[in-house]
């Protein structure tokens, strides 16, 4: 599938900036990552396009979420670089929106209150952002939850209050970690579809880290596939696949091919033992 290159402003961030042509807005170069004698992930040479939706597929242990800690800026390193947009990485992004497996909402704060954290944090036009919010809560099915504190919302509507708060301010990069990794199966597919849709309307560069071949099939332009530890990239698919992609994927038959060879790679691997 090829994905439109989304023009935008320069990139708000601490760095250092490059002389380099930018052509991704995000590339690790020969990346690795070590804590003490233990290497985590690495050597890694990953690039994500302006617009792209790319997924890390691997086993836990494999340095998913370490890697994604390094394109936020909050972990070095320990050998290779990361650039984003024109800007060597050497503090934390600040154009960036992140959303983990766990909400991480302040359980004394409304819903609306949650997401306009980042306008009181950032110094953002308040109703400007207010305005944006009510829409982010529109899409994202929240309507009638402002006024609701995390304890009174289900654990899909937490998630949704979460990604409508890493969204409010219109980064140029949405990390997430696991998302969907605590919800149900319903709620699963139905955030899988409306955070799709979002990105189709907004153009996000979005690194997606997950367990789930299903949900990397259905949400990716590319998926990465990664080894054991120290994490590699093995293998790269690109899925093409139409969008807006149905809920249930074995309509298309382009699908099990997708599944059956990333189930083949992770056999191969030593991950799965089917025999």
């Amino acid at each position: 599938m090829n994905v439109p290159v989304m023009t935008r402003g320069p990139l708000n961030m601490v760095g250092k900036q490059t002389d380099e042509l930018v052509t991704d807005l995000v590339a690790a170069s020969n990346v690795s990552k070590s804590f003490g004698d233990f290497t985590a992930l690495g050597p890694l040479d990953i690039k994500i396009k302006r617009g792209e939706f790319v997924s890390i597929l691997g086993p836990s242990g494999c340095g998913k979420s370490t890697f994604m800690l390094m394109v936020a800026g909050l972990l070095a390193p320990t050998v290779g670089t990361i650039t984003v947009g024109n800007m060597l990485l050497t503090k934390p992004l600040t154009d960036v929106g992140i959303v983990f497996q766990d909400h991480l909402l302040l359980e004394f704060r409304t819903a609306m209150s949650n997401v306009m954290l980042q306008q009181e944090i950032r110094g953002l036009n308040r109703p400007a952002t207010q305005q944006r919010a009510k829409e982010l809560f529109d899409k994202l099915g929240l309507r009638g939850a402002e006024d609701r504190y995390p304890r009174q919302l289900s654990g899909g509507m937490q998630q949704r209050v979460s990604i409508a708060r890493a969204l409010v301010h219109d980064p140029s990069v949405l990390l997430m970690d696991e998302p969907f990794g605590a919800l149900d199966a319903i709620s699963r597919t139905q955030i899988r579809h409306d955070l799709e849709m979002l990105w189709m309307e907004t153009g996000k560069s979005v690194l997606f880290i997950t367990h789930s071949i299903e949900e990397a099939i259905g949400l990716s332009d590319r998926i990465l596939v990664m080894s054991n530890s120290p994490g590699r990239v093995v293998k790269e698919i690109v899925v093409d696949l139409p969008r807006p992609r149905p809920a249930y994927l074995g309509h298309y038959p382009e699908f099990s091919a997708y599944a059956d060879d990333i189930y083949k790679t992770f056999e191969e691997l030593g991950i799965y033992h089917f025999k």
